[in-house]
């Protein structure tokens, strides 16, 4: 187990590596126009370019800059600084970081638990109605895009525009103070966001359960008399759900890095609706930024997600 971590954790090195260096390719070395002149922002003068270009070292040969670069954003985490907003990068993304961690907590634990629970049920009712009625909603919601679902939603229940006043509407979240203050405000984004989601992870265990309930280990655990629910939840379900542990792991680790369309409809600052403004604003430097602690997001879950197919698969290990 221990040198299955050991392989798992160099393997996520050699990646961030990779990802740094096409990092560096993209924003230093492709693009035609002065690289300072990127990151300036509109109308600079000299004496903000010359700044620039010491902070960056573009005076240095081309090694040295990408040398330079890795060591400042491995051993400091340094993302850079924007000369836009005239703000640490980093300081910006670890801002953000709570508000958009506290949707997608919310919205994986329930695309999840739905998710996988209509799946099984509908897996067990194979070719009933409560089957069909179960994928038809499930393909409904995965057409849904998320931007007109989470507009639908603020017409239908949002307290301020809502056909039905229910629940705070878009922007309330960055009013709300407080911990408990701030839920009921997220759970029509969490709702909305989860929604596509758990009709993927519904078709994917359902297709995993009905593959794995027609095994021989299945057919001989009920041959020794076990109920039909030990047999599902213990040696069914048990087997099905690492793929869709996979899928989780990889969703939460691109949604860490934001949730754009989810952020920006309900007005929640976070990561992503930071990217987009960055892009908006031609803030070069902020969007490096987010790419790279996307990046570090992604391989950092696909980790997590190798370390607990150990867990529930044993022979991953080996």
């Amino acid at each position: 187990m221990g040198i299955y971590i050991i392989r798992r954790l160099l393997y996520m090195v050699v990646v961030l590596l990779f990802v740094i260096a096409l990092t560096f390719l993209i924003f230093y070395v492709l693009p035609s126009a002065d690289p300072a002149a990127l990151r300036a922002g509109r109308s600079p003068t000299p004496e903000t370019l010359a700044a620039i270009r010491e902070q960056l070292n573009l005076d240095k040969p081309l090694y040295e800059q990408f040398w330079l670069y890795i060591t400042n954003l491995v051993l400091h985490f340094d993302l850079g600084n924007s000369f836009v907003n005239n703000e640490d990068v980093r300081s910006l993304v670890l801002d953000r970081l709570p508000n958009t961690l506290f949707l997608i907590a919310g919205a994986a634990l329930l695309w999840f638990v739905s998710g996988v629970l209509i799946g099984t049920i509908s897996a067990i009712k194979r070719g009933t109605m409560l089957d069909r009625a179960a994928m038809g909603v499930a393909l409904l919601a995965i057409s849904a895009p998320v931007y007109w679902l989470g507009l639908v939603a603020l017409y239908m229940f949002a307290s301020d525009i809502g056909r039905f006043p229910l629940v705070p509407g878009a922007g309330a979240y960055q009013n709300a103070e407080g911990f408990f203050a701030k839920i009921p405000t997220l759970i029509l984004p969490w709702i909305v966001l989860a929604a596509a989601f758990s009709a993927i992870y519904a078709r994917l265990t359902r297709s995993n359960l009905l593959e794995v309930m027609s095994e021989d280990y299945v057919r001989t655990a009920r041959a020794k008399g076990l109920k039909e629910r030990r047999v599902v939840v213990r040696h069914g379900l048990r087997a099905a759900i690492t793929p869709v542990v996979t899928v989780l792991g990889l969703d939460i680790g691109i949604l860490v890095g934001g949730a754009i369309l989810t952020e920006s409809v309900f007005g929640i600052p976070g990561i992503g609706r930071l990217a987009f403004d960055a892009i908006e604003r031609g803030d070069l430097a902020t969007i490096q930024g987010t790419t790279l602690f996307l990046a570090l997001a992604v391989v950092t879950m696909n980790l997590v997600v190798d370390i607990l197919y150990a867990f529930l698969d044993p022979r991953v290990r080996y």
